[in-house]
């Protein structure tokens, strides 16, 4: 995980307020199981906070965000109680969550209840782009009376959906104007056809209680050990400018950007991608929105 990289910077009139990464992820597999990993791939292994530090070594990461990883439903509260207890800490950047939930289960209003007004715990997330979540599933009744309860305990939801479903998060979004929305990896786009995913952000974009877009996850969507910051520009630069500067943050979605990247790598290239914006701009990009979006 070690990066041979420089250090990178903020801006060219950074002050060292450091990166926050707003998409990390950890798992111990002695402690959960993870449906969705499969034997032989690189990330079908335990990814703890030392791996994190030995991996975001001189890079200027201040702070992260933990984002729930997809645990068995029965693990949601030990996963959130463990990742609390880690936030609470204060021994690792990790300073802030968004936890695992499943707002259409009946039990969910008691799970959720837990973590008003919490210290570390932010938001809720359920992954919408796998197979046991077909188009449609965060319409359905009980899911949005879910997430209109996030909203009214002063949590947020975040999207992480299939780049066609981009048009259910928007009816989402309409159906649940008390709940802030976060939508995660610009939306996974395509990184060769997506005409239809730039009408689908910008219309999303349009809703005032969609807080943010995450720059983060689209360099998984890259050609391995071909890719290029150029590659990558087109859909990043469409989010910067869709969203605009205060509701854009970076994310390094490790360990799951390691399939293409590491961090080091990831940050590079989307420094490079933002060079010539402005330096006020691309501090909130690395820093002030996710300090003020997640209080970190």
């Amino acid at each position: 995980f070690a990066s041979t990289a420089a250090p990178l910077v903020l801006s060219a009139a950074d002050d060292g307020a450091g990166i926050i990464d707003t998409h990390q992820h950890l798992w111990d597999l002695k402690k959960f199981k993870l449906p969705w990993l499969t034997k032989g791939s690189l990330l079908n292994r335990d990814y703890l906070p030392t791996d994190y530090a030995v991996a975001i070594k001189g890079l200027g990461i201040v702070k992260s965000v933990y984002l729930e990883v997809d645990v068995t439903p029965e693990q949601h509260d030990a996963e959130a109680d463990s990742i609390a207890e880690l936030c609470a800490s204060g021994k690792t950047p990790t300073s802030a969550a968004v936890i695992g939930g499943r707002p259409a289960s009946e039990t969910f209003a008691k799970y959720a209840k837990r973590f008003r007004d919490h210290k570390s715990i932010r938001g809720v997330r359920r992954v919408l782009h796998v197979a046991e979540t077909p188009s449609g599933h965060c319409l359905d009744k009980a899911f949005v009376a879910g997430v209109r309860l996030l909203g009214e305990l002063g949590l947020h939801f975040e999207f992480c959906v299939r780049h066609g479903d981009l048009p259910d998060c928007i009816k989402l979004a309409d159906e649940c104007p008390g709940t802030r929305f976060v939508l995660d990896h610009l939306g996974n786009p395509d990184l060769k056809k997506h005409d239809q995913w730039k009408k689908d952000l910008a219309e999303l974009a349009k809703r005032k209680n969609v807080m943010a877009c995450k720059v983060s996850g689209i360099v998984v969507s890259a050609e391995p050990l071909k890719w290029t910051a150029a590659d990558l520009a087109p859909v990043v630069n469409h989010t910067l400018d869709t969203f605009g500067p205060d509701r854009v943050m970076f994310g390094s979605d490790w360990p799951v950007c390691l399939l293409t990247a590491t961090i080091a790598k990831w940050l590079g290239a989307l420094q490079e991608i933002v060079k010539e914006r402005k330096a006020a701009d691309n501090r909130k990009l690395f820093h002030d929105n996710a300090a003020r979006i997640y209080r970190v």
